[in-house]
């Protein structure tokens, strides 16, 4: 049938979408790719068979039904910002379910649950929680980030230390199911399920509201950031490194306190928060614990003003919201993953050393632990419990296709922290989600919990309907 449907899928999703034909479109739509795909990775093209852009969760049932009755494969797409396309397909020929419509917002002022549609981008949660309460939930940094994907794989932030991840905040979800049911899913109503969504939802359903516990917002917040500038030699950086390590992996260190360690072409910058009064940040001592070079100290009261400032990194400065062609890899850290003396020093040779194939490259070292590890591993399908910090890879070619070079580049920089601890059993993040580990990411991603999702998707979505190239699969 090729990438675009046929006559009698495109009747079936029409009349799914209530006749509306402008909540579709398909191949022959005028600007399909720019307007309705917008893959966001330049470098993995992908054609679906149809966007669609339901407006309630009937409507998303019925375009599951329309997809069983064609055997056609299902992705939800919340903002779009997947780092293989999952989000607008996930392979050729699928259909896309756009949730932009659901943006419904309410609170309890009792109980502070909120809910909040599956279409929510983050910079719209962090503003309605605000404006409803002065209220907050952990999630991360990037504004254009969709709640449905990020709340489904982890959802880590610098809040994540005290609050845990944005899938912890989640109480309740209403979800549309394989065999195009809509439920409620939570601990006591369709646990398995539940369980499944927070941390590997696009395997299991679209999820088109959420119910979720929130938080006071931080009533003063520092800003920290020390830089070491372009042109320092590899040592100098290695150093640094090796004290922020040490900092970081302090097991009395405060819950408070968020730390990223950001190298690129411009240098390093330490940087981060902490939540709270800056006479407790400067009891933490941490200026004699850092290198300190370019310190800047902003004090802020403001909470719409801290998360903005988050916003403004210089890695969200170089990728933000923009569709580019790149490549990215990830590994997950443990208290007994420390980088040793050695491999750090080699790691930074190797970095000042190699022909990246692109200037537009950086690598973040970015601390967890705190209230994501109090969570049992086997609580959420959310693998990664022990996790006390990831470093997340990540270059662009500027001038298209991503070549064998950069990827060399990555792989050979994962390759040197992996050889330094052997028998240690990396895993990696599904939000930096990396189409190099092919099916082995299922274990990297959600590593013990993944035979319970195996089980839980022959039960719940046989065919194989919520398919990307890296889903939890069904055991043949």
């Amino acid at each position: 049938m090729g990438n675009t449907p046929s006559t009698a899928v495109q009747q079936c999703l029409t009349n799914a979408l209530g006749g509306n034909q402008a909540l579709l479109a398909h191949k022959d739509t005028p600007l399909y790719q720019l307007a309705h795909v917008k893959p966001y990775n330049l470098d993995i093209p992908i054609t679906p068979a149809a966007v669609t852009y339901p407006q309630t969760a009937e409507q998303v049932a019925a375009i599951v039904k329309c997809a069983n009755d064609f055997s056609l494969k299902v992705q939800p797409r919340s903002g779009g910002h997947s780092y293989a396309n999952y989000g607008i397909g996930g392979t050729d020929g699928a259909i896309v379910v756009d949730l932009k419509n659901f943006q419904q917002f309410s609170i309890d002022k009792s109980t502070w649950k909120a809910t909040i549609g599956g279409g929510t981008l983050l910079g719209d949660v962090t503003k309605r929680l605000h404006d409803n309460g002065n209220r907050a939930m952990a999630h991360g940094t990037c504004p254009q980030v969709g709640i449905g994907g990020h709340a489904t794989i982890g959802g880590l932030g610098p809040t994540s230390r005290m609050w845990g991840s944005a899938l912890d905040h989640v109480e309740e979800v209403q979800v549309v199911l394989a065999n195009s049911t809509i439920v409620r899913a939570s601990q006591t109503d369709n646990p398995d399920v539940f369980f499944a969504l927070k941390g590997a939802g696009a395997s299991f359903g679209i999820i088109t509201e959420f119910t979720v516990r929130t938080q006071a917002e931080p009533a003063e917040s520092v800003l920290y950031s020390y830089s070491i500038q372009v042109g320092a030699d590899a040592r100098r950086k290695a150093a640094a490194f090796k004290k922020w390590q040490a900092l970081i992996a302090d097991p009395t260190l405060s819950r408070k306190f968020a730390s990223q360690f950001v190298l690129s072409e411009l240098g390093v910058i330490i940087t981060g928060t902490y939540f709270g009064p800056q006479k407790e940040f400067e009891a933490l001592n941490i200026t004699a614990r850092l290198p300190h070079n370019d310190e800047s100290v902003i004090v802020l009261k403001d909470w719409l003003g801290v998360v903005s400032h988050w916003a403004e990194d210089v890695a969200l400065e170089i990728t933000g919201g923009i569709p580019s062609n790149f490549y990215a890899k990830s590994l997950a850290y443990t208290k007994d993953d420390l980088i040793p003396d050695a491999a750090v020093d080699k790691l930074f040779d190797y970095i000042d050393g190699t022909d990246k194939g692109t200037p537009v490259w950086f690598v973040i070292w970015d601390l967890e632990g705190g209230a994501t590890n109090d969570v049992p591993p086997d609580a959420t399908a959310y693998g990664h419990r022990d996790a006390l910090f990831y470093h997340q890879a990540y270059a662009v070619n500027l001038f298209g296709r991503v070549n064998d070079k950069i990827r060399d580049f990555l792989t050979g920089f994962n390759q040197i922290v992996t050889d330094a601890l052997p028998g240690h059993e990396f895993g990696a993040y599904a939000g930096y989600v990396d189409p190099a580990l092919g099916q082995a990411g299922a274990s990297a991603y959600w590593r013990g919990n993944l035979p319970r999702l195996q089980r839980i998707k022959a039960a719940v979505d046989p065919k194989d309907v919520f398919h990307n190239p890296q889903s939890v699969r069904l055991v043949k």
